[in-house]
């Protein structure tokens, strides 16, 4: 890869990391559902009516917007804003890439390969770590959806991957407008009508921020970049630098949001990530290359799979 590129795709992880801390901000103001339906609001929201029409099937554009932006996002943001700390979750998160492995597997019919089923078991103690070392002092079942949040991020990446749209900004600015109004009849049933125009009236240049950041920077520019990136250079190329998102979103909780950086947080990172690293296939033995499966490889990123995820 060019410098240039390969300083897009470290820009592109430090957005996508940092992005959990400016989404634990936003929580502080507005509740979950209302400040996930205001972050795809501000993403589709005028883009929708420039990038033309999305050139895939429009089942695929429907079902990925209700399981990305309902249930998925619907997960992590109620995960913490339930309690479920920033620099954990963007770590819990890529677990993704392990349920993205059984799914494969279970619908896919792929065989898993013994280097990714040694990942696999690699990430998960890490996982139990995490477990471990967040149970003893913190709302476990916070964290639990955010674990929840990544077994639905794993479907959202054989749903890209059948759905094969050539251009992934263009697709996510339409999956993006999906989700808008479920949200905001979820936030009106659960969250209430008057604490959301509460919230809403009293958001300060904080929360009007982290909209922004949330919909503009994360989703359109991180998912435009990396795009770029994926229709420029082959995945593997490109997947690697996806593992530098938990640790820009830990380094970042900890510097920002005065999060702990314990020696078993450490510890569990390091196994996760050389874990993920060896599941989503970035890693790889030298060896006779064989036909791949038609259909999914799993990756590591911090949104859906490439075409990009």
């Amino acid at each position: 890869m060019k410098p240039a590129h390969v300083a897009l795709a470290v820009l592109v992880a430090l957005i996508w990391g940092l992005n959990f801390v400016v989404i634990q901000v936003g929580l502080a103001e507005v509740p979950p559902f209302l400040f996930s339906a205001l972050r795809f609001t501000v993403a589709a929201l005028p883009a929708l009516f420039f990038v033309g029409s999305p050139r895939v099937a429009w089942r695929w554009v429907l079902l990925m917007g209700l399981t990305l932006g309902v249930v998925k996002f619907g997960l992590l943001f109620g995960g913490m804003y339930a309690g479920a700390p920033a620099g954990l979750s963007s770590l819990v998160l890529q677990s993704q890439v392990l349920f993205t492995v059984l799914f494969a597997a279970l619908l896919l019919k792929e065989r898993p390969t013994p280097l990714r089923l040694a990942g696999t078991g690699i990430a998960l103690a890490g996982m139990v770590l995490v477990v471990l070392d967040y149970g003893a002092g913190s709302p476990l079942g916070a964290l639990l959806m955010v674990v929840a949040a990544a077994a639905v991020w794993s479907l959202t990446n054989i749903i890209t991957r059948y759905a094969a749209p050539p251009d992934m900004l263009r697709f996510m600015v339409w999956v993006s407008a999906v989700p808008i109004l479920p949200l905001f009849a979820l936030s009106a049933t659960f969250e209430g009508v008057d604490t959301g125009l509460t919230a809403l009236a009293h958001l300060d240049f904080a929360g009007v921020g982290a909209v922004l950041y949330v919909g503009w920077a994360a989703t359109l520019a991180g998912f435009g970049i990396w795009g770029f990136l994926l229709r420029s250079y082959p995945a593997t190329a490109v997947a690697p630098f996806s593992l530098l998102v938990p640790v820009f979103g830990m380094s970042s909780a900890a510097l920002l949001l005065n999060e702990r950086l314990t020696t078993l947080r450490l510890a569990a990172a390091v196994l996760v990530i050389i874990g993920v690293a060896l599941a989503s296939g970035v890693v790889k033995p030298r060896a006779r290359r064989t036909t791949p499966h038609p259909g999914l490889e799993p990756v590591s990123l911090a949104g859906p799979a490439p075409v990009p995820r």
